[in-house]
């Protein structure tokens, strides 16, 4: 894939729409960024792919994008991995599921319905994502660092 490196640009229409140009001129319009590894790697692998999910273009490193589309790409991927961060569990209505938890996130409190167990998903070491029966994703980024109350919440359901 490297080849696909070079010569492309990577601009916004007026439409803000991001649009992907290739070293043949041909112009790829709504293109969107992806990283490889979002939680775990995210300096790590990351593809610009066409409307269909095709891959156009690749960069192994963050490193490797040219400062200038660096900021267009950081804007896409900001408004695509929107992802609360759960700091505190401060309330549980009971140990089966479904249940609803009360919580506060880097964006504020919040209450979620957990539907079953199995929305608990460990991402790797003490990393989790918690999907509400909304489909909403929190992300615990390192569920040892939790203060008491909360470890006792989430210890219930793993």
């Amino acid at each position: 894939m490297s080849g696909y490196l070079r010569p492309h640009s990577l601009e916004r229409d007026s439409l803000g729409r991001l649009v992907f140009s290739d070293a043949h001129g041909h112009r790829h319009v709504g293109v969107y960024p992806v990283r490889a590894f979002p939680i775990t790697a995210p300096e790590a692998g990351i593809s610009i792919m066409n409307s269909s999910g095709k891959e156009l273009c690749w960069f192994s490193s963050v490193k490797e994008v040219p400062v200038a589309e660096l900021s267009l790409i950081e804007e896409e991927l900001a408004a695509r991995e929107f992802m609360p961060v759960i700091q505190k569990i401060t309330h549980v209505s009971t140990y089966a599921t479904p249940s609803i938890w009360d919580i506060e996130t880097d964006r504020g409190p919040t209450r979620i319905r957990l539907k079953g167990e199995e929305d608990i998903r460990r991402i790797a070491g003490n990393t989790l994502i918690i999907a509400d029966a909304h489909g909403l994703q929190f992300l615990i980024k390192d569920s040892s660092q939790l203060d008491k109350v909360s470890k006792k919440f989430l210890d219930r359901f793993r």
